[in-house]
């Protein structure tokens, strides 16, 4: 059984894309979505094994894609990289930059270091991987980069580290759309909300036990799919959005609107779009 995405299967054909975190979650998902529509995908990610995984995964429904061992936090290897995937594909037409992570701790609690790993991993990394693809593809030949951030607007208590480099994250993508924008090349960030997907099993046991409960502040009251993500980030890699750029865009079921003031009703109707065929229900969500 293919993808079932809502765009034409043909949309990328010829085209090829970079996604960062490809080995799992919402890089693994959105890889899946670009190779259905014609692209060739460079799955870029710390573990071997996870990427050729996903590789095999996309071969068994006709897709082609690559894999790049990479940490995107050294700035020499993700030079070699894009060197690796400009020799591979040819092209590079769109950067999904997804790589990222965090955990959970109180400001006073975070080390200098436990900060500036979390820092390089969400912001750093990030910008080394956007700017080695403009200056060796896209400032020649155009193109769309899309940033994973998350919703940190007013703050983000217990993820300190990871708001911080978010909100660096959507500043850069601000600048960079303006400063490429000459170029032919377009630059958004995305913030997911919470999202069923494989990240939510690598929290701390104590910290899994709320998670399921986060819904009831969000005016949808459910959690989001991966292929919702995917769905927007694919929009945003489309010439649907060629006049689009230096845009937040935010799939969160409207978390941020739900205020202390606001009583939510009980939700008639909230259909979840899910058409990525190897979706699987996080474990902890099955045992809540």
């Amino acid at each position: 059984m293919p993808y079932t995405s809502v765009f034409r299967p043909d949309l990328f054909t010829g085209q090829s894309f970079i996604v960062t975190g490809g080995g799992s979650g919402m890089g693994r998902c959105t890889a899946h979505e670009l190779a259905s529509l014609g692209g060739s995908v460079a799955l870029v990610g710390r573990k071997l094994e996870k990427l050729e995984a996903v590789q095999a995964e996309i071969a068994q429904t006709g897709g082609r894609a690559t894999v790049h061992v990479c940490d995107i936090r050294d700035d020499e290897r993700v030079a070699a990289m894009v060197g690796e995937v400009l020799a591979a594909h040819g092209r590079i037409d769109g950067l999904f930059n997804n790589a990222g992570g965090q955990y959970k701790s109180a400001v006073q609690d975070i080390s200098t270091k436990g900060f500036m790993a979390v820092v390089n991993n969400n912001l750093v990394g990030g910008f080394l991987v956007m700017r080695e693809v403009f200056n060796r593809w896209m400032k020649d030949h155009g193109g769309a980069i899309v940033n994973m951030v998350v919703d940190m607007a007013h703050g983000m208590p217990n993820y300190a580290h990871s708001g911080a480099a978010r909100a660096g994250m959507l500043n850069l993508t601000e600048t960079a759309a303006c400063e490429w924008a000459a170029y032919g090349v377009r630059v958004n960030a995305i913030a997911p909300g919470f999202i069923a997907s494989s990240g939510l099993d690598h929290y701390s046991e104590e910290h899994a036990r709320n998670i399921p409960g986060h819904v009831q502040h969000v005016p949808m009251q459910r959690f989001g799919t991966e292929a919702e993500i995917s769905a927007v980030v694919v929009f945003l890699m489309s010439p649907a959005a060629s006049y689009v750029t230096g845009s937040l865009y935010r799939a969160d079921g409207g978390s941020p609107n739900a205020r202390q003031t606001a009583t939510l009703l009980p939700v008639i109707r909230s259909q979840p779009y899910n058409g990525f065929h190897l979706a699987r229900v996080p474990d902890l969500l099955n045992k809540a």
